[in-house]
């Protein structure tokens, strides 16, 4: 039985017509399930106003304790009209020195009064755009490694798999593939540090802009797993937004790897995994790559002469002091807490005076940027990894 609708309205304008028909008071609320109160409370609406006394009234005060009074509000823009280039600031002084005997409104409320006429002049946020670095090809095994997450695809038990690659980029030999459960860091560094240990370090790796290669909100967008790339000695490549073409090597083992592994997918990824597992082999040895003459990637590839150490940690010799990135991305010099990057987070950055009461923060031979004497964050300088940037750290 579907339910029965009813609105205020039409329950009001029925009491009403009913109790207009000699019926009396208290039986009548009874009946709709209000109190007598509520009940005289309607009809003496009613009566003096009629129809409209029926309405849903507003529950907003008559009157907001904290409301900016008109007549204030009045004096505010007219010293705007007047100043058109002055701000909330000058303007709440100007009503102090003007209005002594009122209370002066916070410069908040100036700020608000402005706005809601229309006189505050609105800049767009200025957004983070990830751009690529100069790419270079490679001569040789381990000049070059490309790195990538195929798309996520469901496994049998409906959980999502996140294949990341790993391939060399002149033998096109196809380092790793691991099923993830997602594309956090930590996953990421798990592999990375295993195929390491297994291959060597390359001289560069190439990505996209996403997560974890990039950080798309952080300084030049490192991140965590970047860091830790560049204090390996391993420098970054990372192709333009939108342009998958320039990592076009690697999407076409993808699209190889999809055809022969995915479909179906497996039930889990101990089986998924097996199936990874078995096309690396016959990917890099028994299959022959047109592009490398008919041979094999095996026949090619080389693991490489750099072998994989953790890192220690970088020498400023250059510099004036050298300071330990805090945990949530911070640099603390005595009782002052500059923000940085938490990408950089328990690094060692060097600082440097380079000119009256400006600091420069470098990691590596990588100039970040400058804070000085009064702001407690660190304004980005040129971008190191962009298209033609001199690196100005070491000395001539």
């Amino acid at each position: 039985m579907p339910w029965n609708e009813c609105k205020p309205m039409d329950e009001r304008l029925r009491f009403v017509a009913r109790l207009l028909e000699g019926e009396k008071m208290a039986p009548l609320c009874r009946e709709f399930g209000i109190s007598r109160v509520t009940g005289y409370k309607i009809f003496d609406r009613y009566k003096e106003c009629g129809l409209d006394g029926l309405h849903d009234r507003s529950k907003a005060p008559y009157r907001q304790a904290n409301k900016l009074p008109f007549q204030v509000e009045r004096a505010i823009l007219g010293i705007k009209k007047e100043y058109p280039t002055w701000g909330a600031q000058k303007i709440r002084d100007k009503l102090i020195h003007d209005y002594p005997m009122i209370p002066p409104p916070a410069v908040s409320t100036i700020h608000a009064a402005l706005d809601r006429n229309g006189l505050v002049k609105r800049y767009k946020r200025r957004r983070h755009k990830a751009c690529g670095t100069p790419l270079t090809t490679a001569l040789a095994p381990n000049e070059l490694w490309c790195a990538d997450y195929k798309g996520e695809f469901l496994l049998g038990n409906r959980q999502y798999c996140y294949p990341l690659t790993v391939t060399d980029h002149r033998t096109r030999y196809l380092l790793t593939c691991e099923g993830l459960e997602s594309t956090k860091s930590k996953f990421a560094f798990s592999v990375f540090e295993r195929t390491f240990r297994d291959f060597g370090l390359p001289a560069a790796i190439r990505t996209d802009n996403g997560v974890p290669f990039a950080a798309p909100w952080a300084m030049f967008g490192l991140s965590r797993l970047a860091v830790w790339w560049l204090r390996l000695g391993i420098r970054l490549q990372r192709i333009k937004p939108g342009k998958p073409q320039q990592n076009g090597r690697h999407e076409r083992m993808h699209l190889t790897l999809k055809n022969e592994t995915t479909k179906p997918a497996a039930f889990n990824f101990l089986q998924q995994q097996e199936r990874f597992e078995e096309f690396i082999r016959v990917y890099n040895q028994e299959r022959p790559h047109q592009a490398l003459g008919g041979l094999y990637p095996a026949e090619i590839y080389t693991p490489s002469a750099r072998p994989y150490a953790p890192p220690e940690d970088p020498d400023y010799p250059f510099h004036d002091r050298t300071v330990r990135v805090t945990r949530c991305g911070r640099i603390c010099l005595g009782s002052r807490k500059i923000n940085l990057s938490t990408s950089l987070a328990e690094q060692l950055v060097g600082i440097r005076e380079v000119a009256d009461q400006v600091w420069q923060v470098s990691f590596l031979e990588y100039d970040l940027g400058y804070f000085d004497r009064d702001e407690d964050r660190v304004e980005p300088g040129p971008n190191p990894f962009a298209p033609d940037t001199v690196l100005t750290m070491c000395p001539e």
